[in-house]
């Protein structure tokens, strides 16, 4: 076959698959570390079924920091409620990120947030719902996301410890068609307990937000139980309806004991 005959071949071949590059650019890859995981992260000896359109997971296949590591978990099907999540990096040294619990008012799901990745890993979503677990994922090529230094100077990245903000994102909801999308940051280092102080380069300890609650009136949005691979000032934004309360409340604890708790009105959102 010459030149001109094989070129001809291969564009005709990535013609007759174009759905299948555009849909499934970065799948999850084998994991012999997640078989091990498995059965103590899910409860279950055999595999767990995929979403199957259920919902998608998205995030970078060369992530640009691997400290900050955005991952979408966006639902397509919404007539089966996602009632948790857990997210679980495979490769790093603390693999499962954080568990979260959704209330109805998150239905259908659609959630960001940041996450470190400490080596080439895949980052899969194992849901919840009525019917059993589904998962998704993407494989991330990033490296040392849980060995980066939060902030050059420790004393910095604990001023203004445990403070919150809202963004709210829109135009108000209406009445007849309430969702709403906001975005909840809260300053945090969330040592891993694997970065170094750059000035004495000893490692400092893990100190991160352990637990974080978020409310509207007197339903709770949200819940997590997070790990080290949380990145630096956790970042949530989501889409939830609006039940008409005038303001959402966080409550957070971490490692050390400390509690914050802030009420963020939606006025001017």
């Amino acid at each position: 076959m010459d030149r001109k005959t094989l070129t001809a071949a291969v564009l005709a071949a990535a013609c007759a698959f174009p759905a299948l590059a555009a849909d499934n650019p970065n799948p999850l890859t084998a994991s012999p570390t997640w078989d091990s995981l498995r059965e103590d992260v899910t409860g279950m000896a055999g595999p767990v079924a995929p979403a199957n359109g259920l919902f998608t997971v998205e995030a970078p296949y060369r992530a640009e920091d691997a400290a900050t590591v955005p991952i979408h978990i966006v639902q397509q099907d919404p007539s089966l409620r996602i009632e948790t999540a857990t997210v679980v990096i495979d490769e790093n040294p603390a693999p499962v990120a954080g568990a979260f619990r959704f209330s109805p008012a998150m239905a259908p799901l659609d959630f960001e947030m940041r996450v470190r990745v400490n080596q080439y890993s895949n980052i899969r979503v194992i849901a919840g719902t009525p019917q059993g677990l589904r998962m998704d994922g993407r494989f991330v090529k990033a490296s040392g996301g849980c060995s980066a230094p939060a902030t050059k100077d420790p004393e910095k990245a604990l001023a203004g410890l445990g403070q919150m903000k809202l963004r709210l994102f829109g135009d108000p909801p209406a009445i007849s068609t309430p969702r709403r999308e906001a975005q909840i940051l809260v300053r945090h280092p969330n040592y891993s307990g694997l970065q170094r102080d750059q000035i004495t380069q000893l490692f400092i300890p893990a100190h991160f937000i352990d637990h974080l609650e978020v409310w509207q009136g007197d339903e709770m949005l949200f819940s997590m139980d997070g790990g080290i691979s949380i990145s630096e000032n956790p970042s949530f934004r989501f889409s939830y309806t609006d039940n008409g309360a005038p303001a959402l409340a966080v409550k957070a604890t971490d490692t050390e004991g400390n509690r914050f708790e802030t009420v963020l009105p939606k006025a001017g959102g």
